[in-house]
């Protein structure tokens, strides 16, 4: 099931919520459980089973962890649950890409496995290793209550699509939260404001592309704008699906981390990807990059824990080698900008952001590729090292049709909006205009979303391949 979709609109979501609300605070994480793998398993109800099987091992695995502790069962358990946890998560995920590479290394044909990738397994498994990870060091303290625990790993606002919420940020929400109208409040305007920005910004830069795809008559500009356009869509869509799952989670009395602060706007990658899936950055950073040694160390071994954190990074993502290649693209970038660049572009701000948007358009187009050769291809068209026109009236037309959208998008991809809505409410008058037209604007921005839906427009789903 999608947030993005009128059976959760309409018929999941305000049956929850009302549920939800009614029930007494002792029973409120129980409904949340049991809508969150309602939820889950709507589309492929086994895998809610294997799901199941993680937490149930994740929870005797931190207690054993607890038990133990000051010895080294203690360290013997963690170890267990996270190849346990990583072994699901391989399986799944990367079986038939290791398969494929084998047969193209050793020219054999060993069958592919008949394997479907659960979706959301990325996210809840960095979640539950996280945990993991936490009552071992003695973050945390590991979870006596099963139903809290599973309901921290299924929460169905960030399940399929992150943020990667941490055990110990919300470990005292988990137990005891507070429900207001001030935080529904919140929580519904956000939510409406990323479904907006998934619906009608998101999925019809996502028709460009997909146009850009279907057509024969291609043009350098139409290649360019394929690229912005990409970029652009996969930031609407996944910072969308953030602000819908961080709404989400108000609406329910928990309070979300953050994970996009405008990486548009940054004037170096180092700052770049300190805005953009910060979850996943600092997940990266706290479990990999400082267990290796941080920075604290050799110039030879930092650019090691570089590349291995981006290679990881990278494949997360998916199990292709364009994935791969995305990551330690940046990697390299970052060793770069540590080994010299950094200050030069702080120095010159005006050409780091030029360099990030360049770069980062270039990142997007190997991220979206099917594979390297397309990504390959593409890039080279973009610099005229193939024979097409610099432009065509396909492509004149394509631009003018959906000029609107850029524009907005590029806009809305700064935080220019927010401060000029910060400005406004800084006069008596402005905030009351603010406070009336607010509701009325997130209503009809409710209600062009579902007339989009309902027309079953273009609504594809990002992060499958996560």
């Amino acid at each position: 099931m999608l947030f993005s979709s009128i059976p959760f609109l309409y018929y999941f979501l305000p049956v929850v919520l009302i549920a939800y609300y009614l029930v007494p605070k002792p029973a409120k994480n129980m409904v949340l459980l049991l809508a969150s793998l309602v939820f889950y398993g709507w589309g492929e109800p086994s895998y809610v089973f294997l799901m199941m099987a993680s937490i149930g091992l994740g929870y005797v695995f931190g207690i054993l962890i607890e038990k133990f502790r000051g010895t080294n069962w203690s360290k013997v358990c963690m170890i267990i649950s996270v190849v346990i946890s990583f072994g699901f998560l391989g399986y799944f995920k990367y079986t038939n890409f290791f398969i494929t590479n084998f047969n193209v290394a050793t020219g054999l044909s060993l069958p592919l496995l008949n394997v479907v990738l659960p979706i959301g397994i990325s996210f809840y498994t960095f979640q539950l290793v996280s945990y993991i990870i936490d009552v071992y060091w003695g973050k945390v303290v590991a979870q006596k209550n099963f139903v809290i625990l599973a309901t921290y790993i299924t929460m169905f606002p960030q399940l399929i699509a992150g943020p990667i919420v941490r055990y110990s940020d919300v470990e005292h929400q988990l137990i005891g939260r507070s429900i207001t109208f001030e935080r529904i409040a919140y929580g519904i305007r956000r939510f409406c404001f990323g479904l907006g920005k998934k619906i009608l910004i998101a999925n019809i830069l996502g028709e460009y592309c997909a146009a850009f795809k279907a057509t024969d008559e291609k043009s350098v500009v139409f290649f360019w704008t394929y690229a912005i356009a990409v970029s652009l869509q996969i930031y609407f869509d996944f910072s969308g699906y953030s602000d819908m799952a961080i709404g989400l989670g108000s609406m329910l009395g928990f309070q979300f981390i953050e994970n996009f602060n405008y990486p548009f706007i940054s004037k170096s990658v180092t700052e770049f990807w300190r805005r953009w899936h910060m979850s996943l950055g600092t997940w990266f950073r706290d479990y990999v990059y400082i267990p290796l040694g941080g920075s604290r160390c050799s110039t030879s071994r930092l650019m090691f824990n570089i590349f291995v954190v981006w290679m990881l990074t990278g494949f997360w993502h998916g199990a292709e080698w364009n994935f791969i290649v995305w990551g330690l693209y940046f990697g390299i970038l970052l060793m770069i900008e540590k080994s010299f660049l950094l200050k030069w572009l702080e120095k010159y701000k005006v050409f780091g952001h030029v360099y990030v948007l360049l770069l980062g358009i270039i990142s997007f187009i190997i991220f979206d590729a099917a594979n390297m050769s397309a990504a390959s291809q593409h890039i080279g068209a973009m610099f005229g090292m193939t024979d097409i026109p610099f432009v065509t009236g396909i492509t004149a037309y394509y631009l003018k049709s959906y000029a609107i959208v850029f524009v907005f998008a590029m806009i809305g991809a700064t935080p220019l909006p927010k401060l000029l809505i910060e400005k406004i409410r800084e006069h008596k008058v402005g905030n009351v205009i603010v406070r009336v037209v607010e509701p009325v604007v997130m209503g009809v921005l409710l209600l062009v979303v579902t007339a989009y839906l309902v027309d079953g427009s273009f609504n594809p789903f990002l992060y499958f391949r996560f």
